[in-house]
């Protein structure tokens, strides 16, 4: 029988949310705030966002709330405005206003997790279950290879969960996709024909005095304005009985009018609605119609059972009739996991996406709300239809996928792109994979054109870290071999004595079946006796990496403490343009309190 903690767990979880409302009172806006010195006044927080009613509390949860309401006394919720007003904001002020930072409800129960010990709501919302990427001996296994993931979906949920005082489920944490949801400063190509750079870097392990970390960095080509494609796109919108909540529909709706302001002339939106409204919305518009674009959007309403008839054909169809060569041909299908768009079965609905992406239109997911969430089939969709999947908790995250990076959440500069690296026995006696647990290919798929991998957006970066422990230090975790493969003759080892690995990335060119090649080896040399020696770029990743693995009770997280992580991510905020790693400070404190509850 599962052991469940009494509500005064759900009080203690509670205790970590102060910090979230003082944010309100002391830099105008939720928990996502930009760095800006002409802050403004913030804005009151539309009805359409605000708490839900809740059921009465008991004395304890009251004296809770009592507190926190005295510390914040946010400002009273003012009628929701429609989607185009909420379009035209600009300022930083409005854009996080409309942050929710609601507890969960009076009668939530925090149960805990039998995997990482940590305590966490059952939320309904479903993920795919994983093992941590294990530590691997470079004598009997030096290849590792995998395909590469932008998806930001992980650190977003992470976020809305710690935000509504709930520590998420650790299937939930993928911390690949918590390093990608921050920019980083690599260099960038200069031409599509060779449409990425490689960044790399090497340093002390924060949480293990034993090893070294190696980043490896990614920078997606990002084309001129004047390059810029047309995009045509076709929003598929859920518009089930569930999807009428604030943080569903009402912020699907101004998230897609934030789409449509941005697009220009030559662009054109079509909407799909299954479920409650189910049929064409709207027909394929030039996108300088806004007016007919956001009164579209105006006139969704939620309600009604899923019942999807054919809404993904539907959708392509539409998708057929505005195609055009060499431009951005995308469905983006917006739900809070509700996928009964017309083909029941997965597998199926896998293989239909596949066909189509195969013709030239792409796909891409966008998750709303909480209690619902199929994760694992929003991440196999996106996949499959060479699209990325974001989890979209709040009007400021809608900005950011959907205007700051539209480049790379709609257009491609790359597809299956994999990774292979081979260590040198020589040098690295060790080495784990941190992350891509659910990317892991097998060694004889990165020379296989005809296996599926992931893609990459204009201007898209790419991080991926690496835990490797140097040979010849008697440090290692995995006894010897007793019979060790045959060494070759120090001679036979020439100028590839200095190297640490070999590192190789396999790509196509969009609409190209042939793969392409990057190689380039990793110096011993690139590594830094201190961790302080390392660049800012490669010390947040180490911070965030440490974070995800603390979150989820990795076995590999080792005794680096909650403010070790703070202190390492504080000193590498750098211009932090967006504001996206001071966020990711303020989350810290949130995260331990939760974790020290439990």
């Amino acid at each position: 029988m599962e052991k469940r903690l009494p509500l005064a767990g759900t009080a203690l979880a509670l205790i970590a949310l102060p910090l979230a409302y003082q944010l309100h009172s002391t830099t105008g806006g939720g928990p996502r705030v930009e760095i800006a010195a002409d802050r403004e006044a913030p804005a009151p927080v539309p009805q359409s966002l605000a708490p839900p009613s809740q059921p009465a509390a008991k004395p304890a949860q009251l004296a809770v709330r009592k507190e926190m309401a005295a510390r914040a006394a946010p400002p009273a919720p003012a009628p929701a405005p429609p989607v185009a007003a909420v379009a035209a904001m600009e300022s930083a002020a409005d854009l996080y206003a409309a942050q929710e930072a609601a507890p969960p409800p009076a009668g939530a129960v925090m149960e805990r997790n039998k995997v990482s010990g940590l305590t966490s709501e059952p939320s309904g919302d479903r993920f795919k279950s994983f093992d941590e990427s294990p530590l691997k001996s470079v004598a009997s296994d030096p290849v590792s290879t995998f395909s590469i993931d932008v998806d930001t979906a992980s650190y977003s949920y992470v976020r809305a969960s710690l935000s509504n005082g709930i520590l998420p489920p650790p299937d939930a944490v993928r911390i690949e996709e918590m390093l990608n949801y921050f920019p980083y400063d690599y260099p960038a190509p200069t031409k599509a024909d060779v449409p990425f750079s490689v960044s790399l870097a090497a340093f002390p392990t924060p949480w293990n005095a034993r090893t070294e970390l190696l980043r490896i960095g990614i920078k997606g080509y990002e084309p001129p304005a004047a390059a810029r494609k047309a995009e045509h796109l076709v929003f598929l919108i859920d518009t089930s009985g569930s999807m009428d909540e604030p943080d569903k529909l009402p912020l699907l709706k101004r998230s897609f009018a934030l789409l449509a302001e941005k697009l220009g002339a030559e662009d054109t939106v079509a909407i799909v609605a299954y479920a409650g409204s189910a049929g064409v919305v709207l027909e394929p518009t030039k996108a300088s119609d806004k007016a007919k674009i956001l009164s579209a959007l105006d006139s969704l309403d939620a309600g009604g059972a899923t019942a999807g008839a054919e809404g993904i054909e539907l959708a392509y169809r539409l998708a057929e009739q505005s195609k055009q060569d060499g431009a951005v041909n995308r469905v983006i299908l917006a739900t809070d996991g509700d996928f009964n768009v017309g083909i029941a079965d997965p597998d199926a609905l896998k293989d239909f996406i596949r066909r189509k992406r195969d013709d030239g239109i792409t796909l891409s997911v966008l998750g709303f709300g909480r209690g619902n969430l199929d994760d694992a089939l929003m991440q196999a969709l996106a996949q499959n239809g060479n699209g990325n999947t974001s989890y979209i908790d709040s009007y400021a995250e809608a900005r950011k996928v959907l205007v700051e990076e539209a480049g790379g959440t709609l257009d491609m500069i790359a597809k299956d792109v994999k990774i292979q690296l081979e260590f040198n026995p020589a040098l690295v006696s060790e080495y784990r994979l941190i992350g891509y647990e659910t990317r892991s290919l097998a060694r004889e798929d990165f020379n296989n054109d005809k296996v599926d991998a992931g893609d990459i957006g204009a201007g898209h970066t790419v991080t991926a870290l690496y835990e490797i422990t140097p040979a010849g230090k008697g440090v290692e975790a995995m006894d010897a071999l007793r019979y060790p493969a045959a060494k070759p003759a120090p001679e036979a080892d020439g100028d590839r004595a200095g190297e640490l690995g070999f590192l190789k990335i396999r790509y196509k060119l969009p609409g190209s079946d042939a793969s392409q090649l990057i190689e380039t080896p990793i110096l011993q040399a690139l590594v830094v006796p201190t961790i302080d020696a390392a660049d800012a770029d490669a010390r947040f990743a180490a911070a965030v990496a440490a974070f995800g693995q603390k979150l989820k009770g990795s076995n590999y997280a080792g005794t680096m403490s909650w403010d070790a992580i703070r202190s390492l991510a504080a000193g590498a905020v750098g211009t932090d343009k967006g504001g996206y790693r001071a966020e990711f400070l303020r989350l810290l404190p949130i995260a331990e309190q939760l974790s020290d509850a439990r």
